[in-house]
Order: C-alpha cells, then sequence, then structure tokens
C-alpha cells in the first residue's frame, strides 16, 4: 500500500466529506472549484514566507513572476 502524506490525507477527507455532504447530488465544476480552494491559502502562506517578495516566491512555486501576479490579483492578493 502507498504511503500518503498529511496533506494527501487532509484533501482526501476533505473531499470525502464534500461528497457525503452532496447527499447523492453530483458536483458540477469540481476540478474549478478544488484548484480555487487551494490555490488560494498557498499563494497566502508562500507570500508570507518568502516575506512578499514575488520573486522569491514564484520561484519557490515553479511559476513565472508574472504568472504568480496574475493569480495573486485573481485571487485580491494585491493591493
Amino acid at each position: 500500500m502507498k504511503k500518503t502524506n498529511p496533506l494527501d490525507e487532509c484533501i482526501r477527507d476533505s473531499l470525502e466529506g464534500y461528497f457525503r455532504d452532496l447527499d447523492g447530488t453530483e458536483p458540477a465544476h469540481l476540478y474549478d472549484m478544488l484548484v480555487k480552494a487551494v490555490e488560494r491559502p498557498l499563494l497566502e502562506v508562500v507570500m508570507a514566507q518568502a516575506q512578499y517578495n514575488q520573486s522569491r516566491a514564484a520561484q519557490w512555486l515553479g511559476l513565472n513572476r508574472n504568472t504568480l501576479r496574475k493569480k495573486l490579483l485573481d485571487h485580491g492578493l494585491l493591493d
């Protein structure tokens, strides 16, 4: 059996709870919903850890700095 990490387990538990809460109703746009739910806190934490240095944060995330800026703007994380 493949060993999972705590983040995998947290996401799996949350998704299973989400489907239980749906109680048989089919989900819509699940992929986009999950990406948005994960992306915002990821950006918030990484930016704080990088002391709000976008170049450093982009490097840590493996993103182009312009892509990071667009994502920050999309999530309302830039002034």
